[in-house]
């Protein structure tokens, strides 16, 4: 029996399936991820400043104007569509298969797919809000002002995405780990599973149906019941429905 064939039986065995998501679930849709070669990482390096530093909170608050100006070529990215593994995983959920999405990315495509139950531990580019009176902006104004967005009383606005020295969400970890823990199938794709808290909440998982979908090998595969390497769209695309 091959690969996909496999977790078709998984899938069809299970009823509380949450798909745990990566930078890689995004790339068939054109957005780069952070660590391969031309992605995030090498795009910041041009800035002069290590990835750590200028996604800081720090530099964030020192150097907003420079913050800003990767952030909006490089990250605010909103013409572009679901791929196939986020159509597949919102008609999981509709099929009533699956729980949850719990993703680290901050593009907003699992909800243009369709998905409802979706967790983003890193928060959303669609999301942003005065840090002076906490008003709350649409992507589309951010996108409008030159520079540095400001709100009307003043206050500069942050996206409200997760950057270096910030804690995740208190509601949204709990929710993915309530979930995760919940779950009679885990399906991790897209993810090298390097950055943590997010990497950890596999540990959370009590199952015995863990399947990892990513291009390339991760720490967590020996752990694994399935491992499939190949991109996740192409791997999702062939569930049957």
């Amino acid at each position: 029996m091959d690969k996909i064939e496999v977790l078709n039986k998984m899938i069809e065995s299970s009823g509380r399936i949450v798909f745990l998501g990566g930078a890689g679930v995004s790339t068939e849709s054109g957005i780069s991820d952070f660590r391969s070669e031309g992605g995030h990482f090498t795009a910041i390096k041009n800035y002069g400043f290590p990835p750590e530093t200028l996604l800081s909170h720090t530099f964030f608050m020192a150097h907003p104007d420079i913050f800003y100006d990767y952030y909006k070529k490089h990250l605010l990215i909103t013409d572009v569509k679901p791929n196939p593994a986020h159509i597949a995983l919102a008609k999981l959920e509709q099929e009533g298969k699956l729980t949850a999405v719990v993703t680290q990315n901050i593009d907003g495509l699992h909800q243009a797919a369709g998905s409802k139950s979706v967790f983003e531990l890193h928060g959303s580019i669609y999301k942003n809000y005065c840090m002076k009176c906490h008003k709350q902006y649409s992507v589309e104004s951010i996108q409008a002002q030159d520079g540095i967005p400001y709100c009307n009383c003043g206050g500069m606005i942050k996206p409200d995405v997760v950057l270096y020295e910030e804690g995740l969400d208190e509601y949204t970890l709990r929710g993915a780990i309530t979930h995760i823990m919940r779950a009679d199938m885990l399906i991790v794709g897209g993810t090298s599973l390097q950055v943590y808290p997010a990497a950890g909440l596999i540990d959370y998982y009590r199952g015995d149906k863990l399947v990892l979908i990513n291009k390339s090998e991760t720490p967590y595969d020996n752990r694994a019941d399935l491992v499939i390497n190949d991109a996740i769209g192409r791997v999702l695309s062939q569930i049957r429905s």
